[in-house]
Formats: structure tokens, C-alpha cells, sequence
């Protein structure tokens, strides 16, 4: 997971700075023993570029589906899916969730940036997860030289897609994972 991590931080870094665009894109150090609100958070003063990642890395030939309860985890009293909205409607961040999807050797992987929102509308309906192709259609990152290549177009596409800070939006109810 944490190559997906590092060439996503890095394609958004490169992006950055050819596009002039005053942000940055890093990891918080991991510790195993400790939370992580979310893989990768941007710094931006600029509103579309505030944004807290969570990356996911898919074997797309053995999985349909990207699963709540297989792919997310449950700690600390709390799904991680309500701990990261959470985090993502106190920080004012855009919320993002980055899958890739990879096919095995010899096979291109692709990489698509799913609005938050979308998915946590899915886990608050008490689905069971994504299907990949849901994730699909979202346009896959281009990809060039085995690095992801990210544009102002793919970030803006999701940014403020879906409302999270709104009324209604589940966080003061029960975590739909803990009831099942």
C-alpha cells in the first residue's frame, strides 16, 4: 500500500509545482500503534486543494468490490469510515478516496479518485462497500512511465462534490458498521 501512497503524494508534488500551484501533499508518519486520520493531507490556501486522501490499493482479479468491512478498519470505538468524515467536516478539507485497481503482472493498474461523499453516502445507507466498477467510472489518473500524472481537471471534478458539513449527514447517529 504504501508504494500507492508514495506515488500518489509524489504526482500531486509534481503537479504542484509545474502548475505553480501553492500547496503540498505529504504523509503524517505512521505508527502502528497509533491512528492515522487519513494517508495523505494537502496544504493549500487555495479552497479546491485542501484535501485529506484515503488510499486504497485493490487486486481487481480477486475482489469485486471495495468492502466495508474488509477494507476499512474498526478501532478506537469507531469505523474508520466515520472517524475520517469525521476528521474531513472538522479539518474543512475536501475528502477524497483514491483506489487503485491492479490487474497482475504485465497488466497496466489504474487509479480513479472517488469523491468522499459518494462513499460515505453508501456506508451511512448501510451498503456493503463499492463495486469496482462504481469506482471505475471515475475517470482513471493518466498514467505515463509507471508514474500517475494528476491535472487541475481530476482534482476539480471532485472537489465539493458531495456536501459532507451539512445537516443530516449521519455523524450524530450510530456507526452503521457497529450495528451489524
Amino acid at each position: 500500500m504504501g508504494d500507492f501512497e508514495w506515488a500518489l503524494v509524489n504526482s500531486l508534488n509534481s503537479f504542484f509545482e509545474k502548475d505553480g500551484i501553492a500547496a503540498i501533499a505529504y504523509r503524517l508518519k505512521q505508527s502502528r500503534f497509533s491512528g492515522q486520520f487519513m494517508d495523505i493531507l494537502v496544504d493549500s490556501k487555495i479552497p479546491e486543494y485542501y484535501l485529506a486522501i484515503e488510499c486504497k490499493s485493490l487486486d481487481a482479479r480477486k475482489t469485486k468490490s471495495l468492502y466495508f468491512k474488509q477494507h476499512f478498519s474498526f478501532a478506537a470505538g469507531a469505523h474508520q469510515m466515520t472517524r475520517e468524515t469525521d476528521f474531513i467536516t472538522r479539518s474543512g478539507r475536501q475528502g477524497i478516496l483514491a483506489v487503485e485497481l491492479r490487474y497482475g503482472a504485465g497488466k497496466a493498474r489504474s487509479a480513479h479518485l472517488v469523491p468522499w461523499g459518494q462513499i460515505f453516502q453508501r456506508y451511512n445507507a448501510g451498503e456493503t462497500g463499492l463495486s469496482l466498477r462504481d469506482i471505475e467510472i471515475n475517470p482513471p489518473l493518466e498514467r505515463k512511465g509507471g508514474a500517475y500524472r494528476i491535472s487541475r481537471l481530476d482534482i476539480v471534478r471532485i472537489s465539493g462534490y458531495f456536501d459532507l458539513a451539512c445537516e443530516g449527514d449521519g455523524l450524530e447517529e450510530g456507526d452503521p458498521a457497529s450495528e451489524e
